[in-house]
C-alpha cells in the first residue's frame, strides 16, 4: 500500500480518502442513556463486541486499500454524505492521482486540542509518485473500546482504535492510530467518524474519545 500527504478536511468524502457488522444492544438505565435521547450501546456480548472492531477494521483495510465501495459501503448516510455511489465519486475524485502530491490548504475553522495546538495533516495513499509509503497490518482491539457519548452531529456509538504502520523510503516506520466511531444503522454497525489520534489527544483520559470529540 501506498501513501502521500494531505490535510484532514471536515468534508465526509474528503475523510474517507483520506485514510480510511451486527446488531448492538442497549442499556435500559436512564443513567446510561446519551444525548439525541439514545440509550448508550451495549458490548456486553462478544459476538457484539467482535461484529464492532471487524467494522472498523475493514473500514481502514479498505480506505488504505482505496477500496471506496468498500470503504462507503461501510460507512453511515451521515458520513457519506448521499448513496454509496456518489460517496464513491466524491473519494475518487479527491484522491491524487499517480506521480502528484496534494499541498495541504488551510481550514476556515481547524479543530483544535484542549491544549490549544491544531491537528496535523493526515495522510492518504496514492499508486505512484515519488512521495510514497507503505502501510503494514491494520490492527484493532476489543480491549480498546469505549462508549462514545453522542457529540456534535455524531449520535453515540462505540469508539475503536485501529492502527497500522507508516514506511516512507529510507526512513523508520511509524505507528498511525485513528479513532473510528461505530453506530448502529438499521440493525448494522457502520462508521459514523473517522479522526487520527495525535499528541494532543494524549494525557486527557481516552485519546479515543478525545480524538471524536467525546
Amino acid at each position: 500500500m501506498t501513501m502521500t500527504k494531505i490535510v484532514r478536511t471536515s468534508t465526509a468524502a474528503a475523510g474517507l480518502a483520506a485514510t480510511l457488522l451486527l446488531a448492538s444492544g442497549c442499556s435500559s438505565h436512564d443513567s446510561d442513556r446519551q444525548d439525541h435521547g439514545a440509550p448508550a450501546p451495549s458490548a456486553s456480548t462478544p459476538d457484539t463486541r467482535a461484529a464492532v472492531i471487524q467494522t472498523a477494521r475493514s473500514y481502514q483495510e479498505a480506505a488504505l486499500r482505496q477500496d471506496w465501495r468498500a470503504a462507503c459501503g461501510l460507512s453511515t448516510a451521515r458520513l457519506r454524505g448521499g448513496s454509496v455511489e456518489d460517496c464513491i465519486k466524491a473519494s475518487t475524485a479527491s484522491t491524487p492521482s499517480p506521480g502528484t502530491s496534494s499541498t495541504p490548504t488551510p481550514e476556515a475553522d481547524p479543530p483544535r486540542y484542549a491544549d490549544g495546538s491544531t491537528p496535523k495533516p493526515r495522510a492518504t495513499h496514492t499508486t505512484g509518485g515519488p512521495d510514497r509509503a507503505d502501510t503494514g497490518p491494520v490492527t484493532a482491539s476489543a480491549a480498546d473500546l469505549v462508549k462514545a457519548p453522542a457529540a456534535g452531529d455524531h449520535p453515540a456509538g462505540w469508539g475503536a482504535l485501529v492502527t497500522y504502520t507508516v514506511t516512507w523510503p529510507g526512513k523508520p516506520p511509524t505507528t498511525s492510530r485513528n479513532a473510528l466511531r461505530l453506530v448502529d444503522e438499521g440493525g448494522t454497525w457502520r462508521v459514523d467518524q473517522y479522526e487520527d489520534v495525535q499528541a494532543g489527544d494524549e494525557g486527557h483520559g481516552s485519546p479515543v474519545l478525545a480524538a471524536l470529540g467525546g
